[in-house]
């Protein structure tokens, strides 16, 4: 290769015979590795890549002897400024150790409260991502975050201290050998005790990706959840375990809105039914209970989290006894008997049919 032009100027190359006959954007790999695919593509494009004076392609093979015609070499773009994360206070390192109900070598778990975000977002300054600096091990390398819950939703999030453990416990989540227990309070109760919901979710329209909805459609996604109900307060609410085969956005709110039970205080897919009277709190009553997954370095991590302190208070004020809680993790997935079946498909019809007459008289008082 001889260059005939100084580098700040528009070049010129001679093919050499070791070059005879390769595309020209491997000559490029060769010669100006610097001058990526996509900058040689905008020059042939824009008519400044030559060869022996014509317009050239990326794929034109060329020959000893010819002239290649290239562009002034480019400046590298600037690096991006890197953002610094602000430095956490005292009572922030403090606030999200406090978080922590189990610590070994590949993870952290911690029991996030209600309301605290799991990332940021618009209008979301304040988030568990946010904090995670306070975690950091003694080299300064924050824990990642390997899965998520809702804001107001509480309960059991797992934390990866390494990349390794990330790429396993995501592996984990992904594949569906990670089992995760939620607890909810949910109005009324559901009429099949041990069930499993099977309705596919996919966003709803009009709302900008917020809301989920009910899709029958080719477009809904699959998505499964499996409940048994653990005690009752008459037929006013009832206390159920969640176990989500799937992890859909708000699948469990969706799912338990759509069969006619929606959970406590969710007023996002339950609406105005969903809030009980008396004292129990309008937060929502859905908590992450219990996870267990398979552990990078052999066993399992299994852990519990305690309540939030309104839904213990509403649990108390109903009556339930938490000594009935945890219920044995069997290997059954969900129950698919033909009864189970039934009862769960008319319980959704019937779900549909309140919709539906709830709609009509809303048109009446319009």
């Amino acid at each position: 290769m001889n260059e005939t032009a100084a580098s700040d100027q528009v070049r010129q190359f001679t093919v050499s015979v070791e070059d005879d006959g390769i595309r020209l954007d491997r000559w490029f790999k060769r010669h100006l590795p610097d001058a990526s695919f996509n900058i040689v593509s905008r020059w042939s494009r824009t008519g400044q890549l030559r060869l022996d004076g014509k317009r050239a392609a990326p794929g034109d093979r060329i020959e000893a002897g010819q002239v290649i015609r290239v562009p002034p070499a480019e400046a590298p773009a600037a690096p991006k400024p890197r953002v610094e994360r602000p430095r956490l206070s005292e009572d922030e390192i403090a606030y999200v150790n406090e978080m922590v109900i189990h610590r070994d070598p590949a993870a952290i778990v911690v029991n996030k409260p209600p309301g605290l975000a799991t990332q940021g977002g618009t209008k979301t300054s304040t988030h568990l991502d946010g904090l995670l600096d306070g975690l950091a091990n003694e080299r300064g390398e924050r824990p990642k975050l390997v899965h998520r819950l809702d804001k107001d939703t509480s309960g059991v999030l797992l934390l990866a201290r390494t990349p390794r453990a990330a790429a396993f416990f995501s592996k984990s989540f992904s594949g569906r050998t990670a089992r995760k227990v939620y607890w909810a309070l949910v109005v009324g109760v559901p009429e099949v005790k041990d069930g499993f919901i099977d309705l596919p979710l996919g966003k709803q329209p009009g709302t900008g990706g917020e809301k989920m909805h009910v899709d029958e459609s080719d477009a809904g996604l699959p998505s499964r959840t499996r409940y048994r109900v653990i005690e009752r307060a008459g037929n006013r609410a009832a206390w159920v375990e969640l176990q989500p085969h799937t992890g859909r956005t708000h699948q469990l709110r969706v799912h338990m809105a759509a069969v006619g039970h929606p959970i406590v205080g969710d007023g996002k897919y339950g609406g105005q039914d969903s809030f009980l009277t008396g004292s129990i709190s309008r937060k929502l009553h859905l908590h992450a209970r219990r996870l267990r997954i398979d552990h990078p370095d052999g066993g399992r991590v299994d852990v519990t989290a305690e309540l939030p302190a309104h839904l213990a208070e509403s649990m108390a004020s109903l009556g339930f006894d938490l000594e009935l809680g945890d219920l044995p993790l069997d290997d059954v997935k969900y129950s698919e008997t033909p009864e189970g079946k039934r009862k769960a498909a008319s319980a959704v019809a019937k779900a549909k049919r309140k919709e539906r007459k709830g709609e009509r008289r809303g048109r009446g008082r319009g």
